[in-house]
């Protein structure tokens, strides 16, 4: 059974200070964000939905992804958003050792230094050779669980809309076993967004 955090405690974020888990503001900025892509199938569908709303994100990239879609890559950044480092190859930092973990991190995407650890998996000394390379370790405020085939989509609506806040990182996947869930989510969250006033920025 998967056990995972919707809402991250705030417990959580002073005993690992050093990882950025929100952008606090007073302007209602919030940030989405978007894992495990590019997809053909689902990545372009997620641009077009972000450009009705006018909304910006963060892609945290797999890297064999962006070398399978370089197309579909080079749109998120044609249309305005940022990216970010997803490992190569999706790797779980608690299952792998350090140097190959690193090394299936080095690689560029666009010149970004923002780095999401794969299931949020990451050993100190992994987060501490990263930040030393000049990474920002971005994790997330509110997980809606897209990923969970056992959840509904309506309580994956539900986990967002009812715990984010100014500041919110938001942590959706642009992948084909999230979709069930994402098709329904993200076009109701980017509406209830705009109309309680927040605004989508992406990760800098």
């Amino acid at each position: 059974m998967s056990f995972y955090w919707i809402k991250t405690h705030k417990i959580i974020k002073r005993l690992f200070p050093k990882l950025i888990w929100d952008i606090p503001n007073n302007e209602k900025i919030v940030y989405l964000t978007f894992d495990d892509g590019p997809t053909i199938e689902v990545t372009n569908w997620v641009l077009n939905q972000l450009g009705i709303y006018e909304s910006k994100a963060t892609f945290f990239c797999i890297g064999k992804n962006i070398k399978q879609n370089p197309e579909i890559f080079n749109r998120i950044i044609s249309d305005g958003h940022s990216v970010g480092n997803h490992t190569f190859n999706h790797l779980n930092g608690w299952k792998t050792p350090t140097d190959r973990y690193i090394d299936n991190s080095k690689f560029e995407v666009q010149n970004s230094r923002l780095f999401r650890p794969p299931y949020g998996k990451i050993k100190p000394n992994q987060a501490r050779e990263l930040r030393n390379l000049g990474y920002k370790i971005i994790m997330w405020d509110v997980l809606s669980a897209d990923f969970d085939e056992k959840i509904t989509p309506e309580k994956c609506l539900n986990n967002v809309i009812s715990n984010v806040e100014s500041g919110s990182i938001i942590v959706f996947h642009d992948s084909i076993k999230a979709f069930r869930n994402l098709e329904y989510v993200l076009p109701k969250t980017l509406q209830f967004l705009k109309q309680n006033g927040f605004e989508c920025q992406q990760i800098v």
